[in-house]
């Protein structure tokens, strides 16, 4: 009696999840956000793409993912797209600073920009899933030039440097509801002009 595999599933490890993430990590890497496909992310994990679909429901989803990033696509957007337009600046701000709040979430974001900042690879998987995954896809659904979203995140990219990175005071220590409160209104001035 032949033993029938099921779809989707291959014999061996029971970390399949972590096998497809280690995979995914491996391709990003040589390929890049925009390049690297389901498929590739799949052959290289030696699995069923669906079975990639099964764990991850998207390529934003595995990219989040495997970079243990703290946010996603599906949180980020509807997040910031969602509710009155004068309060955009204000959900922005917030939702970053409680995503940095605690070092669980804020370690990975610090990480994925600090190797932005030094490895050339690392800056063009950064910047395509950024600009493609979330910035472009915010803009297009807000009717906001992609030239003031771009600025707007350049904005909230550079608190986080000179608080996470740079350390500098009393930026570094300063109640994020204080910070919400002073960089609110300049985030919004992006969206609503």
């Amino acid at each position: 009696m032949t033993t029938r595999r099921r779809p989707g599933r291959r014999p061996g490890s029971a970390d399949t999840r972590g096998e497809i993430l280690a995979a995914a990590r491996r391709v990003f890497a040589e390929k890049g956000f925009d390049k690297a496909t389901v498929r590739g992310i799949a052959r290289e994990a030696k699995v069923d793409p669906a079975l990639v679909h099964h764990y991850f429901a998207t390529k934003e989803g595995m990219f989040a993912a495997a970079m243990r990033l703290p946010l996603t696509p599906e949180v980020v957007i509807p997040t910031v797209i969602e509710g009155p337009r004068d309060e955009i600046g204000e959900r922005l701000v917030r939702l970053i600073l409680s995503v940095t709040a605690t070092p669980e979430t804020r370690e990975p974001m610090i990480a994925l920009i600090r190797s932005a900042v030094t490895n050339e690879q690392a800056v063009t998987m950064f910047r395509e899933f950024v600009s493609n995954a979330l910035l472009l896809r915010v803009a297009d659904a807000l009717e906001v030039p992609h030239l003031r979203i771009e600025a707007a995140f350049s904005q909230m990219f550079g608190v986080l440097m000179a608080r996470y990175v740079l350390k500098l005071e009393p930026l570094a220590s300063a109640d994020p509801e204080e910070l919400v409160a002073l960089l609110a209104p300049t985030i919004q001035r992006y969206f609503t002009g």
